[in-house]
């Protein structure tokens, strides 16, 4: 009995102490709201692209629940922020409580709209304010994004299948379908300017018969899966030049994903690759940096060109989620170039063909996963769906006053299927390899290092000293085993280094003679 009646004690008291309370008084908000930042800065967009989400944080630092009367964007319905309060999504809001001592989010996007507010320059600050009550009690948050106009490439959709438009491609002299969405660059857009930056949906095409010229300072960026074809018979100049600040790049033609956040400005895979289609002719690219892509560029066939395929010189290819640079059966010559950071290989000279690389560092030092090949993959095969092997010619692949290192050992696959039909021609002169095979793994007379036909005047193993290989940078110090080694032959050849130093006395291996750090 006793037990009940203090158990019924303890329910009463309960009550009355429930019933006492005021969880659903909220007072009117007294202006004392307290930010996690009294500025949102959100990162550069582009025009009509959406943003990220940044977020702010609102505090109730008193002791009393209250609620805000108002808040709301300063240009309301008009303005290109958009706002999402406690999950409601809005740019008004009206009566919002927040509990003593606690806290709110607030979720904050934009896109500018040009087709509701044309841009006046290429690019400028856009602004608005997040308004907390009024009068007296007035608080705000300023927002600050920069928007950029650009020249957008993009295939049709039809809007009543939703189907988008893809190419045709010419294949052995045959308009061929394809299932690659895109579409061909029309005659007005076969010059990329400095003036604007491009940005492109799917793969823009160079029509067969035509080139695409970028100028030095261009600018092009590429939504996922998306990139830039070279058809048969077309071509492809990138006229990149020498800059003077090595920040800016003023003068670097740059290739690479459409986000603009500083969050994905490093990340591999966003785009697809430049796809020197087989058949296209005289390709050239100076000066260009390509950054964040599937493959940084493919080029196919040609293996016998009069004039190689591609001649890329002074460029830098980094962050790609598979090869920096594919050659199948094609025809390279590279001066200058610098690879890094691929999930598979920095360059695959696959299929055979016909490849001469000169001052160039060809470096991995990836991270993010497992990658099966090192970062120079040499071989004279391909495979079909059925794993039935092809053969061709490799012509010849020369590397001279180059360096070939990496975070993994070894960093150099030379995988040949003999075969009595086709010719297998290799050599490596004056470079700095990564090469340890303490297990004789690698038994094949191609890596009798030894031999003068294939290796001349190596240097194995020792250190490079670059200067940040994780950051891509390259550059190589003064205590380098790369410092004075190269032959003077070759750099005659290539007489100035990627930073337009020259090399014509005491030349260093690789890309960039050596600096003091």
């Amino acid at each position: 009995m006793k037990r009940t009646l203090y158990f019924i004690c303890c329910i009463g008291f309960i009550l009355m102490v429930s019933s006492c309370r005021k969880d659903f008084e909220f007072q009117a908000s007294s202006g004392g709201l307290e930010f996690s930042k009294d500025t949102i800065y959100l990162d550069t967009i582009f025009a009509n692209i959406g943003s990220s989400t940044y977020n702010l944080k609102v505090y109730n630092t008193s002791n009393d629940d209250i609620s805000i009367p108002t808040l709301q964007l300063q240009n309301g319905e008009n303005s290109g922020y958009r706002l999402n309060v406690d999950g409601q999504a809005g740019k008004s809001f009206t009566d919002v409580q927040l509990l003593a001592k606690d806290s709110l989010f607030i979720f904050i996007e934009t896109t500018y709209n040009t087709d509701t507010t044309p841009l006046t320059n290429n690019e400028f600050v856009y602004t608005d304010k997040i308004i907390f009550d009024s009068g007296d009690n007035l608080q705000d948050v300023d927002l600050v994004t920069l928007v950029k106009d650009a020249n957008f490439i993009y295939p049709d959709k039809n809007n009543t299948t939703g189907i988008i438009e893809t190419l045709t491609l010419t294949i052995d002299g045959t308009p061929t379908a394809t299932e690659i969405q895109g579409r061909e660059l029309l005659p007005e857009e076969l010059n990329f300017t400095n003036e604007k930056p491009y940005v492109i949906y799917g793969y823009a095409a160079v029509p067969a018969g035509e080139t695409l010229t970028i100028d030095a300072g261009a600018r092009i960026h590429f939504h996922a899966n998306s990139g830039l074809l070279v058809s048969e018979g077309a071509t492809l100049n990138v006229n990149g030049a020498l800059s003077t600040d090595p920040e800016l790049l003023e003068n670097e033609v740059v290739f690479e994903g459409d986000r603009l956040e500083p969050l994905f400005s490093d990340v591999p895979g966003q785009w697809g690759t430049i796809w020197l289609f087989e058949g296209s002719q005289n390709n050239t690219i100076n000066h260009a940096t390509i950054k964040n892509a599937t493959v940084g560029v493919l080029s196919d066939g040609n293996a016998d060109a009069v004039t190689d395929k591609l001649t890329i010189t002074n460029s830098q290819i980094y962050n790609i989620s598979t090869f920096g640079i594919l050659g199948r059966n094609t025809s390279i010559t590279a001066d200058n170039i610098v690879l890094n950071n691929a999930g598979q290989a920095s360059f695959g000279a696959t299929f055979g063909g016909k490849y001469n690389v000169t001052h160039s560092t060809i470096a991995n030092y990836w991270n993010s996963s497992f990658r099966q090949f090192p970062a120079l993959l040499i071989n004279n095969f391909v495979a079909d769906a059925e794993n039935t092997a092809f053969v061709a010619d490799l012509t010849e692949a020369n590397f001279s006053n180059c360096i070939i290192y990496g975070n993994d050992n070894p960093e150099l696959l030379i995988d040949q299927i003999e075969d009595a039909a086709v010719v297998f021609n290799f050599k490596f002169t004056n470079c700095l390899l990564r090469f340890q095979d303490s297990s004789n793994f690698f038994s094949s007379p191609n890596y009798d290092f030894d031999n003068a036909t294939h290796y001349e005047n190596m240097i194995f193993n020792e250190a490079p000293d670059f200067e940040n290989p994780l950051e891509n940078n390259l550059k190589i110090g003064e205590d380098s085993a790369a410092n004075g080694q190269g032959n003077t032959t070759f750099s005659s050849q290539v007489p100035n280094d990627i930073l337009g130093v020259s090399r014509t006395t005491s030349p260093d291996l690789g890309a960039f003679q050596h600096i003091i750090f």
